[in-house]
C-alpha cells in the first residue's frame, strides 16, 4: 500500500455532497420503515467521515485503513451475534450491519470508485426500507432519493469521462450557458423532465405489471420469539375491551365480562374493540366503535380475515359450546413453523400466503384466511378450537408480525350446487340447534319465503331452488332487500328479557344491526335442516396500491354466516345490506388485480356521479377488450383453420401497429426539429436525409470528418453543400458565428429536390 500510487482521486465537492446525501436518505428511509434510530449516530459520523475523507483524499492513510478493517470485523461479529435472536427475519440486522460498514467506509473515500460503493449502499438501504415499509411515509423518501440520484449519476458519468471542472468546460464551449443549471448535460429542466419521466413510467409499470402469486422463498416474516409464562390451556380469550381481573376497561366498556360478555343483558359496545371476539357474543348491545387501524395485511389475494366462529345460538347472541375442547399445537424448536393439520375439502384449492402486522392491541385470537394449514408465529405453541379458530397464549400486541399459509378452496357454484344433503350426525348435533320457542315460527317463515321465490322480485328467473347453495343465496339476498339497518344505531330498542333476537328481527323491527342479519340467516338455515354457524372476523380493509397492503380497522370487524357442504367444507355468505353477497375469495385470473385495486383506491376520492360515469366508461371498454382478447385466443383452439385465421389477424395487426409507429415517429421527429434553433434544425435535417441515402453519421465522427467522407458517397455538388452546412454548423455551435441561413436553405432545397427528381426518373425507366 505504501508503494502504490493513488489514482482516480475525486476532487468534485458537489459529487461528494450528493453521494453523502444519498447515503443519508437511505439511512433515514430505514429508520422510518423499521422504526429504528440509526440516524442518531450514523448521520453525524457520516458527515465527519465525509469531510475527513475529502481533506485526506491524497494521503495514503494506512493507519486509518487498518482501524477501518478492525471496525468492520467487529461489526461483523456483532451482526452474527444478533442473528441468534433474529434468525427468522434478518432484514433490520442486515441493514444495521450495512450502515455500520458505510459509516466506516466514509472515512476513506479518495476515489470515484469508492464513492460508487457508497451510491450502491444507499440504494440497498432504500431497498431494505421498501421491504419493511407498510405506510406511505416511505413514498416522499423514495422521491427525494430519486431527485438526488439523477444529478449524482450525471456527475458520476462526467467523472468517468474526465469532465470534472465546469470552468474548463465553459472555456472550451463558450456558447453554453455559464450557469451550472444551464449546462447542456446538467441543467435543471433536464433533471426535472427525467424525474417526471421516471416517476410516470414507474407508476405505470407498477400498475400494469402482472402479479404472479407464487412465493419463491419459504422464510416468512415473524416477530422475535415470545416466552410464555404459566400453563397455556387455550380455553380463555383475552379481549382488552372487556372487564378483566376485576378492573374496568378505560373505554366505554361495560360490554360484559371476559367469559360471558354480559349474558345477553342490555349494554353498550366498547368504542375500540369488537364485541364479538369472545367465547360468548352478546347481540343485545348498542352503540358503535370509533375507527382506528388495528393491523396491516400483505396477502396474495383479497380475503376475509377470519377470527372465530360460534355454534350455539342463545336467543340474544352466540357462544362456543365446546370451548373446553381446544387442542394445543407446539411448534418445532428449530423453526417458527406450526403445522395445523386442519381438514380440507375435496374441491380445488389454492395456497394463499398472508403476513399480518398488528398496529393496535388485539385479543389473543389469530386472524387468518379460511383453511389455514401452516402458521409462522412467535410463541412456542398455539391452540385450535372446535370451530377452527386460532388462539395465542398472549394477546396480539402492537408491532407483532406473523405469517399464515392457507389452502383456500375455490368457490365453484356448480359443484356446491350438487353437494349432498346427507350430513354427519356430529354436524346435526351442533349446527342445527335452535331454541324450541322460535323453531316452528322461523321454519314456517323461511319455507314461506322459499315457496314464494318467483313472486318476490328478487330474481326474474323461473328456476326452482333445487339445491342447498341456491337456497342460501336466495335467503341472503332476500334479507338484504327486505330488511333494513337503522340510520341511528341508538334507534334500535333493547331486547326484553324474554324476547328473542331472530323473532324480533323478522316480525317486529323488520331489521337490525349488520351482525343481526347474519344471525337471522344462520338460524333460518338451521330451521330448514341446513348446518350453519356464525363466523366473525375482519373485512379485507382498504387496499393501499403503493404499499401493497390491506389497512384493516376495528370497524371492519363483522359477522356473517358459514354453511357446511359435505365433501367441500364451510363456505361463507354475507346477508348484510351494502355488502357483497359472496365475500372476497380467490379467482382464477388475477394478473392485473393491482390495476383494479388502484382504480378502486382512486375512485374512493372521487364524487359518486364521477365514479359511476368512469366505471361505466372503463367497464364497457375493458369488457369489450376482454371479449376481443378471449375471442382471439379461442381461434387457436379451433383446429388448423382457426390457427391460420389467428396468424393472419396477428400479422395484419402487427403491420398496422408498425405503420402507426412509423408515422408517429416521423411526426415526432418533425416536431422535434421545429423546436431546435434554425441552424441546428437544418443540420439535423441534412443528417436525416443523408441517413436515408445510406451515409449515416457515426457518433464518434465530428461534423467536419463527416463532411469529408461525404465526397466519397455523393456527387461533388451535393457533397459541397453538405460540407458548407457542416462548416456553418461548427462555426455557429462552437464559435458563436451567425450563418447565412437563407442561402444555406436555398442550396439544401435545390439539392434535395434535384435528388428526388433523379430518383423518380430512374424508377420510371425501370
Amino acid at each position: 500500500m505504501l508503494q502504490s500510487s493513488l489514482a482516480e482521486v475525486e476532487d468534485s465537492i458537489t459529487f461528494r455532497v450528493l453521494v453523502l446525501a444519498l447515503v443519508i436518505v437511505g439511512v433515514v428511509a430505514t429508520d422510518i420503515a423499521a422504526e429504528t434510530k440509526f440516524s442518531l449516530w450514523a448521520l453525524p459520523l457520516s458527515l465527519v467521515g465525509g469531510i475527513w475523507s475529502y481533506y485526506r483524499r491524497r494521503d495514503r492513510n494506512i493507519s486509518v485503513k487498518f482501524c477501518i478493517a478492525i471496525g468492520m470485523l467487529l461489526a461483523l461479529g456483532a451482526f452474527l451475534g444478533r442473528l441468534v435472536g433474529e434468525s427468522n427475519d434478518t432484514r433490520v440486522a442486515l441493514a444495521e450491519l450495512l450502515i455500520q460498514l458505510q459509516v466506516l467506509h466514509c472515512f476513506d473515500m479518495p476515489r470515484r470508485k469508492d464513492l460508487g460503493y457508497s451510491i450502491v449502499i444507499g440504494l440497498i438501504l432504500l431497498g431494505v426500507a421498501a421491504t419493511l415499509s407498510q405506510t406511505l411515509a416511505f413514498a416522499p423518501i423514495l422521491l427525494i432519493f430519486l431527485a438526488i440520484a439523477l444529478p449524482t449519476l450525471v456527475l458520476d458519468y462526467r467523472s468517468r469521462l474526465g469532465i470534472e471542472n465546469f470552468k474548463i468546460e465553459r472555456e472550451q464551449f463558450p456558447q453554453r450557458n455559464s450557469s451550472i443549471f444551464g449546462n447542456s448535460s446538467f441543467n435543471l429542466r433536464f433533471l426535472i423532465l427525467n424525474f417526471l419521466i421516471v416517476v410516470g413510467l414507474g407508476l405505470a409499470i407498477f400498475a400494469v405489471l402482472p402479479r404472479f402469486p407464487g412465493y419463491q422463498l419459504r422464510m416468512f416474516p415473524v416477530s422475535s420469539s415470545i416466552n410464555v409464562k404459566g400453563n397455556f390451556t387455550g380455553r380463555s380469550i383475552i379481549n382488552p375491551g372487556y372487564v378483566r381481573q376485576g378492573k374496568q376497561n378505560q373505554g366505554s366498556g361495560g360490554s360484559g365480562t371476559e367469559q360471558g360478555n354480559g349474558g345477553g343483558k342490555p349494554g353498550q359496545v366498547d368504542d375500540s374493540f369488537y364485541y364479538g371476539f369472545n367465547s360468548q357474543m352478546n347481540q343485545n348491545l348498542r352503540g358503535e366503535m370509533k375507527p382506528k387501524v388495528v393491523m396491516r395485511v400483505r396477502s396474495q389475494t383479497e380475503g376475509f380475515w377470519r377470527v372465530l366462529a360460534f355454534d350455539r345460538y342463545t336467543g340474544k347472541g352466540w357462544e362456543i359450546s365446546r370451548n373446553e375442547q381446544v387442542r394445543r399445537i407446539k411448534r418445532s424448536p428449530w423453526t417458527y413453523q406450526i403445522f395445523l393439520n386442519l381438514l380440507i375439502g375435496a374441491g380445488k384449492t389454492k395456497e394463499i400466503v398472508q403476513t399480518y402486522t398488528v398496529v393496535s392491541d388485539l385479543p389473543n385470537l389469530i386472524p387468518a384466511m379460511a383453511s389455514p394449514k401452516e402458521i409462522y408465529f412467535p410463541t412456542p405453541m398455539i391452540a385450535v378450537d372446535p370451530e377452527d379458530g386460532l388462539r395465542a397464549p398472549v394477546g396480539l400486541s402492537e408491532g407483532m408480525t406473523y405469517t399464515v399459509i392457507s389452502q383456500v378452496p375455490y368457490r365453484d357454484r356448480t359443484l356446491l350446487g350438487k353437494a349432498s344433503t346427507k350430513y354427519p350426525q356430529s354436524f346435526k348435533d351442533y349446527y342445527l340447534q335452535i331454541p324450541s320457542e322460535i323453531a316452528d315460527k322461523v321454519r314456517k317463515r323461511t319455507e314461506e319465503i322459499l315457496a314464494n321465490y318467483n313472486q318476490q322480485k328478487v330474481s326474474q328467473s323461473n328456476k326452482s331452488l333445487d339445491s342447498t347453495y341456491e337456497k342460501v343465496l336466495y335467503l341472503a339476498q332476500y334479507l338484504k332487500q327486505n330488511y333494513q339497518i337503522p340510520d341511528n344505531p341508538l334507534d334500535l330498542a333493547y331486547l326484553a328479557e324474554n324476547e328473542d333476537l331472530v323473532e324480533a328481527f323478522l316480525f317486529k323491527h323488520k331489521g337490525g344491526y349488520p351482525d343481526h342479519f347474519s344471525t337471522v340467516l344462520t338460524v333460518m338455515l338451521r330451521s330448514i335442516g341446513i348446518p350453519a354457524r356464525l363466523v366473525a372476523g375482519f373485512a379485507s380493509g382498504e387496499f393501499n396500491p403503493f404499499t401493497g397492503m390491506y389497512v384493516v380497522r376495528n370497524t371492519d370487524a363483522y359477522a356473517m354466516t358459514e354453511v357446511y357442504f359435505p365433501k367441500y367444507g364451510w363456505f361463507a355468505f354475507d346477508p348484510i345490506p351494502n355488502h357483497p353477497l359472496i365475500p372476497p375469495s380467490i379467482e382464477e385470473i388475477q394478473t392485473f388485480s393491482v390495476l383494479r385495486q388502484f382504480w378502486n383506491w382512486v375512485a374512493g376520492w372521487l364524487p359518486s356521479p364521477v365514479t359511476g360515469l368512469l366505471n361505466n366508461v372503463f367497464g364497457t371498454l375493458f369488457t369489450w377488450i376482454s371479449k376481443v382478447c378471449s375471442w382471439f385466443v379461442s381461434l387457436f383452439f379451433k383446429g388448423w383453420l382457426g390457427i391460420f385465421t389467428g396468424l393472419i389477424l396477428a400479422t395484419i395487426i402487427s403491420f398496422l401497429g408498425w405503420l402507426a409507429w412509423s408515422q408517429w415517429r416521423e411526426w415526432f421527429r418533425h416536431l422535434s426539429l421545429r423546436k431546435l434553433p434554425p441552424m441546428e434544425s437544418l443540420y439535423q435535417q441534412m443528417l436525416l436525409w443523408a441517413d436515408k441515402k445510406g451515409l449515416s453519421k457515426h457518433p464518434a465522427q465530428t461534423p467536419l470528418e463527416y463532411a469529408k467522407v461525404s465526397y466519397q458517397h455523393h456527387s461533388v455538388a451535393t457533397a459541397e453543400v453538405i460540407d458548407e452546412i457542416c462548416q456553418a454548423y461548427v462555426s455557429w455551435r462552437y464559435g458563436g458565428y451567425t450563418p447565412d441561413l437563407h442561402r444555406l436553405r436555398q442550396q439544401w432545397q435545390q439539392i434535395s429536390s434535384r435528388t428526388e427528381k433523379q430518383i423518380r426518373l430512374k424508377s420510371n425507366r425501370d
